[in-house]
């Protein structure tokens, strides 16, 4: 069953962040894992006070994948270059 995962993202080194997007997609492809929706020009239809960030929605074939995805030691480097560029938290959904 496909799992899902989102990432928030407050963005505070655009120039760090630039070089994470260069290579987000290959962590993401060890694990089946795309890119479903969101990104900069996010539509915000309600703000209780949250702020300014960014969302995106990503899809594994399963949560087994998703966390692989997070805590694969050969892709720490890449999540610690997001983290340099922004802010962020990734929550897994769980199935509705």
């Amino acid at each position: 069953m496909p799992a899902y995962a989102t990432v928030q993202l407050v963005l505070k080194d655009m120039e760090a962040f630039g070089k994470y997007r260069e290579v987000a997609g290959q962590a993401l492809g060890k694990y089946n894992g795309k890119f479903i929706a969101g990104g900069p020009n996010s539509e915000v239809l309600e703000d209780s006070g949250a702020g300014e960030c960014i969302m995106v929605l990503l899809e594994f074939p399963d949560a087994d994948s998703a966390k692989g995805w997070i805590n694969d030691p050969e892709l720490q480097h890449i999540h610690d270059m997001r983290k340099a560029g922004a802010n962020t938290r990734v929550c897994l959904l769980p199935p509705a």
